[in-house]
């Protein structure tokens, strides 16, 4: 084929690639993904080859050169000119081939940029504005069509503008729905853009069906590998105690590709190492899906890191966030639907989800459920009115296996006796004591600040005694060596140590320290703390039971945060005092803890499916930033000042080990500037951040820069 090389897809900047390998190369990726999902794969080729065959318009070539500066006004989308060739597909076809080139970009109608289809066409400009100039250079377009199959012939105006004018009218008439169309398409796209001439290759690794017979093992410590996993009920819902064997049972009941989701990054990363070396023997793709996920990578290991982004894994692990884009409609969403459509889908530790969280998780299994997902949820605790609302969205008990232990089974899980105190002042000889008999300590706060704050404390009075502050208020490649540090040398300790930490201790960190003072929390979170105390589950420490001190909470609302004052008064008052905690009572405490669901209601303008239906019109999408907003998450990052030089001339993974993950309300009104390079992190002065302490907000302001003393 003539390689046309003067016609480019991309800049010089980004690989100088030519637009007839970049056709083929989507084309090959959306016909592979098309046939995994029933898609009609000659109606997707002829689809992925014409979405970027306006980018032959000499208007758009200019873009891509160096030198080009846009200039005011100025308005050239290569998708509308790509329309002009829609009448070389046959008429029954055409409405899905508009769906696959005109929103591959841009959201029709009220796009973020105001280009979309229907917003352009508002000037009634629009139409002449891409087709000036198309006799010049159609020709070429034609040609590249034809050696790629198509029957071509002359393109008049009057064809042109009929072409553009059935993709109004078209899209003008869509509902509300999702788009396989464009979703095939954007998914080949992506992955072509990102592997080039290694695209068929990589192709290959994706839609893989992973063996899981290695889960298959039984150990009687662990009950639920016991039970029997196969049941043609669809979805399972299984509550246990930390310890019994909930990650093994709901991968067995699992039958397609997999995506586990927990809600915490910490999580995230050991679950993902943990199935990734359990299906090593396999040909399994296990993919990490969150904002530091090159962090768990090698520097060799470019190409995996790339494929985290894209849809195929065999096994996919990642936190509801990343999910998220199917509840709210955010850019892409499509694609996320065909890789969820008809998978197996694990909500793990559901318990741990915040108000916000919750409602969404509970829109996610709305949408799972309509996409046929087989959905699969474990919990160690759930408040009774929370199961209801699951099991109403699912279709009730008849296609649900749910699994729960026997009394006699959860009294073998009690390990703990819970001490009430007042405050953190009445710990001291607590504190000697167990340093003295070389006791592994664990003190858990609410809020990084008051973390810092007792470490120091602890600093002071115990200098001698090994110790960790731990919380996520650090550069992403320092958390990673404090969790690695506190798994591998503390938690393996033979002497005393202490670890101050906050909530990044409670889902998922593999360690099992002996005795914990910790802030009062909600209950079914401090049930998750609790299981960092005598973790470890051999014959000789069943019936061996380790103290826990709860503080008494804060009668302040603002000292409170993150969680509500009666949430914590009523956890507290449940708790027992100088006796052990049972599991046979843990439902019982939740459900009076939580005797209705309190969670945040994700409204009819939020979300994009309720009550079973799609709100949002077909080939539109919202701003990411409307799922920021009402996640309220740490949405934005900073790096320290002295940094910021390496920061720039980093890659991916280099940059992302320099970032401390913040919320925008904790750093966003300090008036910090910001680099213009990767994630656009705020700057903030060195004084700001200690690695043995990691941010000190107070000091992230511009008159603790060096250069602001030097004035």
């Amino acid at each position: 084929m003539k390689k046309y090389s003067n016609i480019l897809a991309k800049s010089e900047d980004n690989g100088a690639l030519f637009l007839t390998d970049h056709l083929q190369q989507v084309a090959d990726s959306s016909v592979f993904i098309a046939t995994k999902i029933g898609l009609n794969t000659e109606t997707v080729r002829k689809g992925a080859l014409l979405h970027d065959i306006g980018k032959v318009s000499p208007v758009f070539q200019q873009t891509l050169s160096r030198d080009f500066c846009r200039p005011p006004g100025f308005i050239f989308r290569h998708e509308v000119a790509s329309l002009f060739f829609l009448s070389l597909v046959d008429e029954t076809e055409r409405d899905e081939v508009v769906e696959m080139i005109i929103a591959h970009h841009k959201s029709i109608y009220n796009d973020v940029s105001g280009f979309g289809l229907l917003d352009l066409d508002e000037n009634e400009d629009s139409f002449m504005i891409h087709y000036n100039g198309f006799d010049e250079w159609q020709n070429i377009a034609l040609d590249i069509l034809q050696n790629f199959g198509f029957k071509i012939h002359n393109i008049s105006k009057q064809e042109a503008k009929e072409n553009y004018e059935y993709a109004i009218e078209y899209c003008e008439s869509l509902k509300s729905n999702y788009s396989l169309w464009k979703g095939v398409l954007m998914t080949g796209d992506h992955f072509a853009s990102a592997f080039l001439y290694d695209t068929n290759k990589e192709l290959k690794k994706l839609f893989i069906k992973p063996d899981l017979s290695f889960y298959n093992r039984k150990n009687e410590l662990y009950p639920l590998s016991l039970i029997e996993a196969n049941d043609d009920r669809k979805h399972t819902i299984v509550t246990a105690p930390t310890g019994a064997g909930k990650t093994d049972f709901l991968i067995r009941r699992c039958k397609n590709r997999v995506f586990y989701t927990l809600p915490f990054q910490a999580s995230i990363n050991a679950m993902y190492e943990r199935i990734k070396e359990d299906l090593s023997n396999t040909e399994a793709q296990v993919h990490l899906l969150h904002a530091a996920s090159n962090l768990t990578l090698e520097d060799n290991q470019l190409e995996e890191r790339i494929l985290q982004r894209h849809p195929g894994a065999s096994i996919k692990v990642m936190t509801p966030h990343q999910m998220a884009s199917i509840v709210f409609g955010i850019k892409g969403y499509e694609s996320m639907i065909i890789d969820l459509k008809g998978s197996d889908v694990i909500l793990d530790e559901i318990h741990t989800y915040s108000d916000v969280t919750q409602a969404i998780v509970l829109r996610i299994i709305e949408i799972l459920s309509a996409l046929d997902c087989r959905i699969h949820i474990g919990t160690a605790t759930m408040p009774t009115i929370l199961y209801q609302k699951i099991m109403d969205i699912v279709g009730g008990k008849e296609n649900v296996y749910e699994i729960k232990l026997e009394d006699n089974i959860l009294e073998s899980f009690n390990r703990h006796i819970i001490h009430k105190i007042e405050s953190f002042d009445d710990c001291d000889e607590i504190l000697e004591t167990a340093v003295l008999e070389k006791k592994k300590i664990l003190i858990v706060c609410n809020q990084v600040k008051r973390s810092q704050q007792l470490y120091d404390i602890i600093d002071e009075r115990y200098g001698c005694v090994k110790k960790m502050l731990i919380h996520s208020r650090y550069k992403r490649g320092r958390r990673r060596e404090l969790e690695k540090l506190l798994k591998d040398d503390f938690n393996e300790s033979e002497n005393a140590c202490i670890v101050v930490s906050t909530q990044v201790v409670e889902v998922s960190l593999d360690i099992s320290f002996d005795i914990m003072i910790t802030e009062c929390a909600p209950i079914d979170a401090m049930i998750q703390r609790f299981g960092r105390i005598n973790r470890k589950r051999k014959k000789e420490t069943i019936g061996l039971y380790k103290p826990i001190y709860v503080l008494s909470p804060f009668d302040d609302e603002k000292k409170s945060l993150p969680y509500k004052l009666d949430i914590l008064k009523r956890s507290f008052e449940n708790l027992p005092n100088n006796e052990l905690f049972q599991e046979i009572d843990v439902q019982n405490v939740i459900d009076k803890v939580y005797p209705e669901l309190d969670i945040r209601n994700i409204d009819y303008s939020s979300s994009i499916f309720v009550n079973n239906k799609w709100m949002l019109k077909k080939l539109c999408h919202r701003s990411k930033a409307a799922l920021l907003e009402t996640l309220e998450i740490d949405s934005v990052c900073c790096i320290v000042e002295t940094d910021k030089e390496s920061y720039v001339l980093g890659n991916n993974r280099t940059r992302s080990e320099l970032e401390i993950p913040i919320s925008l309300k904790s750093i966003g009104y300090n008036r910090l500037a910001q680099c213009k390079f990767g994630s656009q992190p705020f700057i903030i002065p060195e004084k700001a951040y200690s690695e043995e302490l990691g941010l000190q907000t107070e000091f992230a302001k511009n008159e603790y820069f060096k250069s602001y003393e030097l004035l």
